[in-house]
């Protein structure tokens, strides 16, 4: 049989693999800043772009689409190529997905700091990046299955399984999720309301996490790590199962994230049950990849690339151990809007991701520039301060959740409320400090691993592109009697379309009844739409993101009822486009702000937290008092909102703009009886509208109504 010549193109897993560690250390940079600010908020220096609410974002979606996305294209052009055995299918495809995905990141960098965000944790996007994001992962794709389909290797090694489902279903995933009706070039609204809304997007959230995060680097482990280990991979019949049971489970369990909130109880339930059953091919998928080591334990005490490896693998199997934990009513009831929930995401972030990137940054690099790696000293000291550095991060932040939720939930002999919030906030202080020494230690780390690859890079000759040699692949005229899996891997598109279906079932048996069945979300007659001047200050509460610090959605517990208010009812939601539910309570939930202190109260706040809150780290919104109102933008946000479904009546978008200034107007003069000064077209007034107007289309039930439907804490 002829032997082919061919070369593999190193040179678009370098430009990936650069881009990995450049944004990979302005990610860390971002999430440093962002945990001092959260107990010096001096930091932010009272200036809108570096305030939590927009750093936060900026830090997450630099982490997770510009770090490890990066970084698993880096490791997919590598390995796609020599598992094939094949160049990638065009150069001009590979180089038109580097630069379209470096583009979509800086486009976000700016947008995201500028506040153009749709208020959708990990999608906070505008819809014009949302087009570019699918454009490229197209281009993407068709390179990817084009190499698949012009192999010279006959099997289908599970990496590319692996490869394949994370291109469908994120394609899946960001397509439902980013329905939005546009209302200027930078600004839209979710398609969806409310519990709908909800449901979209912890269906996208979760699974962001798992195809995401999850099966590209799974499908990493299963080459990187029985190469480098150079060892076969110690079951593959348990590689198969761990793909297919993990791709079916993990789409369902999204509404784990919305326990006792206002999600119908059904779907609540659904979501319980599918994370609990992720522990066996999690734990299955992580016990393959420690047991590969099986005999190579002196090589794992030497091999730098192997340390790092063990420790992701573990931290997978951890964090995939804990969010089936997390998901028990019982357990989430204590954890969730805690810190429990950061922590339990940088074991994974930190630890799998993060390590799992650096293992194959430090085996690709000296390959690619054919030269041995610098220093596995400075390596080898990366991975202890890394290691230091994510015990410090998550040990606090662990017994910062369990004493928020203690302090929370603490009652007095008499029933009354035993803390103050702002009490709990001060308590866990020292925790914040130490768990941003903990991030300090692993940035360092970081930046020792750059050192050590210029160096490497420095004293090696890159390998642009890396002669090799096989056999073309031949077509069997009779196939012999084979396992299942091994017809489908012959054949790559069958494989795509069998992962979309199996991936899809979870989705439609959530949605379905959700959207269609009127129960699942039934209205309330006295919630009605926001005024003019209430829906200009939700955008800007979005804009600012508010929502990465308070919630707006009272769980039926004895505690959060005391605290807030009546619990929260669907009926509510039906009007907020997208849903405010938060996922973390840094401050008080808001859910039943309105009317509970005066509008002075809220600009004085605004102006100085601590001066209306002692001991407040919420960072002072000065440029709120001088920003003008964009009304002009008005007419547009409530077409937009009619379109949707959104009950204005038609033409109202012409008198809009009337309706809110006799609202500002009020709003100003109330300020003014308290002294204050300020005109009624500013982006305060707005803000003090909405915050005034939330939870109080919904008057309270009767005590004995309230008591039959809370929670107790026991």
């Amino acid at each position: 049989m002829q032997i082919e010549k061919f070369y593999y193109d190193n040179k678009i897993v370098k430009a990936f693999g650069l881009a990995t560690i450049v944004f990979g250390i302005v990610g860390m940079l971002a999430g440093l800043w962002a945990a001092i600010q959260i107990y010096y908020p001096a930091s932010s220096l009272n200036l809108a772009p570096t305030t939590f609410g927009r750093l936060r974002p900026l830090h997450t979606n630099a982490i997770i689409f510009a770090f490890v996305g990066n970084a698993s294209f880096a490791g997919i052009y590598y390995s796609l190529q020599r598992l094939c055995k094949a160049r990638m299918y065009s150069d001009k495809l590979s180089w038109m997905h580097f630069w379209g995905w470096q583009a979509i990141i800086v486009a976000a960098a700016i947008t995201l700091l500028m506040g153009k965000t749709t208020g959708k944790e990990y999608a906070e996007l505008e819809w014009p990046i949302d087009i570019a994001i699918t454009i490229v992962w197209v281009i993407f794709g068709i390179n990817m299955l084009g190499t698949i389909i012009k192999r010279r290797e006959k099997h289908l090694y599970v990496a590319i399984w692996f490869y394949i489902a994370t291109w469908v279903t994120v394609a899946m995933l960001h397509i439902v999720n980013s329905i939005e009706i546009p209302v200027s070039f930078l600004k839209s609204y979710s398609w969806y309301a409310g519990v709908q809304d909800a449901l979209v997007q912890w269906w996208y959230g979760h699974n962001a996490v798992a195809f995401f995060l999850t099966t590209p680097v799974l499908g990493l482990m299963y080459y990187f790590l029985p190469k480098a280990a150079n060892r076969p991979v110690y079951s593959y019949r348990l590689s198969i199962i761990h793909f297919w049971a993990l791709i079916f489970i993990y789409i369902w369990a999204g509404p784990h994230h919305l326990l006792y909130t206002a999600l119908p109880d059904w779907a609540q339930s659904l979501g319980v049950v599918f994370s609990v059953m992720l522990i066996a091919p999690s734990w299955g998928g992580m016990l393959n990849g420690l047991f590969t080591l099986r005999g190579a334990w002196d090589k794992v005490k030497e091999d730098p690339v192997l340390k790092f490896m063990v420790v992701a693998i573990t931290c997978y199997g951890m964090a995939t151990f804990e969010g089936p934990l997390l998901s028990l009513k019982n357990v989430n009831a204590i954890s969730h809007f805690s810190d429990w929930t950061i922590a339990h995401v940088h074991i994974g972030g930190l630890g799998w991701n993060g390590f799992l990137a650096f293992s194959i940054l430090y085996y690709m690099i000296p390959k690619m520039w054919g030269t041995d790696l610098y220093s596995k000293k400075l390596a080898t000291n990366h991975f202890w301060l890394g290691t230091i550095g994510i015990i410090l991060y998550a040990v606090p932040l662990y017994w910062a959740g369990f004493e928020q939720s203690l302090m929370w939930k603490s009652f007095t002999p008499e029933g009354q409320l035993k803390f103050q919030f702002m009490e709990t906030v001060n308590s866990i202080k020292p925790m914040y400090i130490t768990r941003s020494i903990g991030g300090g230690l692993y940035l360092v780390g970081a930046l020792m691993m750059v050192y050590n690859l210029y160096k490497t890079m420095a004293k090696g000759s890159f390998v642009a592109n890396e002669a090799a040699e096989a056999a073309p692949l031949v077509k069997e005229a009779h196939a012999k009697k084979e396992y299942w899996h091994r017809v489908i891997e012959r054949r790559p598109v069958t494989l795509l379309v069998l992962s979309l279906i199996v991936v899809a079932i979870g989705g439609l048996i959530e949605f379905v009844p959700t959207f269609l069945v009127k129960s699942n979300v039934p209205t309330i007659a006295s919630v009605k739409p926001y005024t003019p001047l209430e829906l200009q200050g939700r955008d800007i509460y979005v804009r600012e993101g508010c929502y990465t610090c308070h919630s707006q959605m009272i769980r039926p517990f004895r505690d959060e009822v005391s605290r807030y208010g009546e619990y929260s009812k669907a009926g509510e939601f039906v009007y907020d486009h997208p849903f405010q539910w938060g996922s973390k309570r840094t401050g008080p939930d808001l859910a039943r702000e309105g009317n509970k202190y005066p509008d002075s109260w809220h600009y004085n706040h605004m102006y100085d937290p601590r001066s209306m809150s002692p001991g407040s780290i919420m960072p002072q919104y000065t440029w709120l008092l001088d920003n003008a109102l964009d009304t002009a933008s008005t007419p547009a946000k409530i077409r937009a909102m009619r379109t949707i479904g959104v009950p204005y009546p038609e033409g109202y978008d012409l008198q809009a703009n009337k309706d809110l200034m006799q609202q500002a107007n009020s709003i100003a003069a109330n300020l003014k009886k308290d002294k204050i000064e300020t005109p009624p077209n500013v982006e305060i007034v707005a803000l003090i509208a909405y915050l005034q107007r939330l939870g109080t289309d919904i008057k309270a039930e009767p005590e004995k109504n309230v008591t039959t439907t809370i929670t107790t804490n026991k």
